[in-house]
């Protein structure tokens, strides 16, 4: 018997709406019943509200205004969801199946956050599966936030903190750890990832902000370990980077 329980999907975005709609157009072939799907624009000029506004669709929920960045949108999503976890899809991002959550909450799941794999594209544009990790605390998210569903109770405890640009999502996850919330990891390939993010897009300030989230949330003797691969990792894509501007 098919699980009962309501899945929020979200997705902020802002002037992407050839993204938007690819998105939109995955959840709704989802062929699990109870949904809601949350559409946080940050007033687009492209189209987007006009768009919107032609949804004829009560599980969607919608608002298009100006925000304070990604992290601040996607606060204001968990507000206004009311599924028991939450998933963040970025405008391009899609579900791996139509059965993606059919398949995971078959039957019912007593975690906190539930996560799987996710498909990414290599330099020649040919798509694989990137594993997750089972859970631990790292330096980095040991699995794509695209691919995770969360309690929303916890994303209302622990908003992102729109402090940091780039890595609130892991400041997030690495609290739930810390403070020992249950994690369960699936075999399910749950997305395929949209590589052209802004954390992707800027690999060096996104491994700064990871930097300062370390920092932040862990013990010394935790920043001992973790920092120093975070360091020789951020100083290599700095000077990538330099070589991409002069070139």
């Amino acid at each position: 018997m098919e699980n009962n329980i309501c899945i929020s999907i979200v997705t902020v975005c802002r002037n992407a709406l050839n993204a938007l709609q690819k998105t939109a157009d995955s959840v709704f072939r989802q062929n699990f019943d109870n949904i809601e799907y949350i559409i946080i624009d940050g007033a687009s000029s492209d189209g987007t509200q006009e768009w919107l506004k032609t949804i004829d669709n009560n599980r969607v929920k919608w608002i298009s205004e100006k925000d304070d960045g990604i992290y601040d949108a996607m606060n204001k999503a968990s507000a206004m969801a009311t599924g028991e976890y939450v998933i963040f899809m970025n405008a391009g991002d899609i579900f791996a199946s139509d059965n993606v959550l059919s398949t995971i909450f078959h039957n019912k799941i007593d975690a906190d956050v539930v996560y799987g794999d996710v498909e990414k594209q290599d330099k020649d544009g040919k798509w694989y599966v990137k594993k997750a990790e089972s859970p631990h605390n790292s330096h980095r998210m040991f699995f794509c936030h695209q691919s995770s569903f969360v309690r929303r109770e916890l994303l209302i405890k622990y908003p992102f903190d729109t402090s940091h640009r780039y890595s609130a999502d892991l400041k997030l996850i690495k609290t739930l750890f810390i403070n020992n919330y249950s994690f369960c990891q699936t075999d399910v390939v749950v997305s395929r990832f949209d590589t052209s993010g802004i954390s992707n897009t800027n690999r060096a300030a996104g491994l700064a902000d990871n930097i300062a989230v370390v920092k932040e949330v862990d013990s010394f003797i935790e920043q001992i370990r973790l920092l120093p691969r975070l360091y020789f990792v951020y100083i290599l894509a700095t000077l990538r980077q330099k070589r991409k501007r002069k070139s």
